[in-house]
């Protein structure tokens, strides 16, 4: 922002902008993990499906900033059918929520924390392996 910039005149970034600090987080992965990271969907909407949030037993959709449907790396079988591709979705309202909460984390930060968890459900990553990726703990 500049010093012209009237605050009444800021949006809040749209999913456009999510995609591409999803991207780049993505790309800032691992090369241990990162081509099987790649093989992910990544979808961005505003909030989850009721559908979603039902299955979870959520009521309100601020309390999901992402998912991850599939089925984890350590669990998934040869006689698996796939179902379709695994993916992460990243809700963008409750993340935008909880980045001005924290306030003292970029944008593009708090999308990777998220999106890292959700691969931590994919790659089924104990607590150790999420922090030598994710300083969000340190």
């Amino acid at each position: 922002m500049t010093q012209n910039t009237p605050h009444h005149d800021l949006v809040a970034p749209g999913l456009e902008v999510f995609e591409t600090l999803a991207e780049a987080a993505l790309a800032a992965i691992p090369a241990p993990y990162a081509v099987a990271a790649r093989r992910i969907a990544i979808r961005i909407e505003d909030f989850a499906s009721p559908d979603m949030l039902a299955g979870l037993e959520m009521d309100d959709p601020f309390e999901l900033t992402g998912l991850y449907e599939g089925i984890p790396l350590t669990e998934k079988s040869v006689m698996d059918q796939p179902m379709g591709p695994d993916t992460i979705w990243l809700f963008r309202r409750p993340i935008l929520d909880e980045w001005a909460d924290r306030g003292n984390v970029s944008l593009g930060e708090m999308v990777a924390h998220v999106l890292v968890h959700e691969l931590a459900h994919h790659f089924g990553w104990s607590d150790d392996d999420i922090a030598r990726i994710d300083p969000w703990w340190e």
